[in-house]
């Protein structure tokens, strides 16, 4: 039996936990024993304990409990539980996700005890190192065993760094193997779209079934702490939804909303809040965002995850962010990077808006089961010799 100890903390991961978790459950319960450490690093603990509860995800065996911090103070503490649990559970590995603290963390303090790295969601890059993630995820390729990325471009950006695809086994950190295995989120997609239509209220709750609407999430520090950023985002979705008569969906971040209070200005603030085609809700579960996506007519998002989402469900995205690690969304026509800038956003709803029929979505993130293919090699790497 092969001892894996997975490493949540924020709501990227419980999302992309839940696929790998349903996948050991549901194929590999026999070989793969998961034991789950939630480090606490996503600061509002009932959504996570709604994310764990949604997704079906197993209780954690472990919370670390580390809350909201600076990156350094966070990462250190978080540092300091993993050390304690590795050291008490003595894994054949360790299983990460994505770019955040959590995952910088654990490749940090796995590979000091040198127990195998597992990344899921490796070799995607921004070329944007003033970026967080960017530097957590590159730091932890380089320190993984196993390599699991979602897209081809992933491969071949490990490959510009020095990984050779060819490795044999045994794998090691000075020996690692890089697999294409497409996107857990997109198992995901087709698995919970399902399962929202069947739970999901939020359609008929809201008053949008069978409507066009927007659906709009902000949260990222650039686009909340910036108060220019701020004040061109919602200026931007004050005009736009009353130009064209459209309800803008925004599911508030409590970033956001703390940001809106206090950052926008007073007439702005005003005329958001009387908007009758804003609808500002609390924020949504994971059943809920998918049936908001699966249903809007556009998506406007700093999110990693929704901009892949929205791509999963044939929807246009506007990227307010800079660059994007996912940059195939933006090559293959069907997303753009507009920042915060007004000008850029409005050129790229009404180009979405006269184009939206015309847009092609082809297969980028493989097939849905990346996380059974995960299962298979993690099994096939370890031998399965484990007690």
């Amino acid at each position: 039996m092969i001892k894996i100890v997975t490493i949540v903390g924020a709501r990227p991961q419980f999302i992309k936990a839940a696929a790998i978790s349903r996948a050991i459950r549901d194929g590999f319960s026999d070989s793969i024993k998961e034991i789950i450490v939630h480090t606490g690093q996503h600061y509002d603990e009932n959504m996570s304990k709604v994310f764990f509860e949604e997704l079906d995800i197993p209780h954690e065996d472990h919370n670390l409990h580390v809350g909201s911090d600076s990156h350094a103070n966070q990462t250190a503490r978080i540092m300091e539980g993993i050390e304690k649990i590795l050291l008490l559970e003595k894994p054949d590995c360790i299983l990460l996700y994505g770019d955040t603290n959590s995952t910088l963390a654990g490749a940090v303090v796995a590979s000091k005890l040198h127990v195998p790295i597992i990344h899921v969601e490796a070799g995607v890059r921004s070329y944007n190192k003033h970026y967080p993630e960017e530097v957590n995820r590159i730091v932890c390729d380089h320190l993984s065993t196993l390599l699991f990325t979602p897209t081809v471009s992933g491969v071949n950006n490990l490959i510009k760094e020095g990984f050779n695809p060819d490795n044999k086994q045994p794998y090691t950190m000075n020996n690692p193997k890089v697999f294409f295995c497409g996107d857990i989120m997109y198992d995901n997609s087709i698995h919970f779209a399902e399962v929202a239509k069947e739970k999901s209220m939020i359609l008929s709750k809201l008053g949008i079934e069978g409507k066009d609407y927007v659906l709009v999430t902000v949260h990222r520090p650039h686009n909340t702490d910036d108060i220019l950023a701020l004040n061109s985002l919602f200026r931007t979705f004050d005009e736009l939804s009353v130009k064209d008569k459209i309800q803008f969906m925004i599911p508030i971040h409590p970033r956001t909303q703390k940001a809106m209070e206090t950052g926008l200005d007073s007439g702005l603030y005003h005329s958001v809040k009387n908007n009758p085609y804003i609808q500002i809700i609390p924020p949504a579960s994971f059943l809920d965002i998918i049936q908001l996506e699966a249903n809007a007519s556009m998506i406007m998002t700093d999110s990693g995850g929704i901009q892949k989402e929205a791509y999963f469900f044939h929807k246009p995205c506007i990227i307010f962010q800079e660059d994007t690690a996912w940059i195939e969304l933006v090559e293959s026509g069907n997303a753009r990077v507009v920042g915060s800038d007004e000008i850029k956003i409005k050129e790229a709803y009404n180009y979405f808006n006269a184009n939206r029929d015309s847009l092609k979505y082809p297969p980028m993130y493989g097939d849905g089961k990346a996380a059974q293919f995960i299962c298979l090699q993690i099994v096939e790497a370890f031998n399965g010799n484990r007690v």
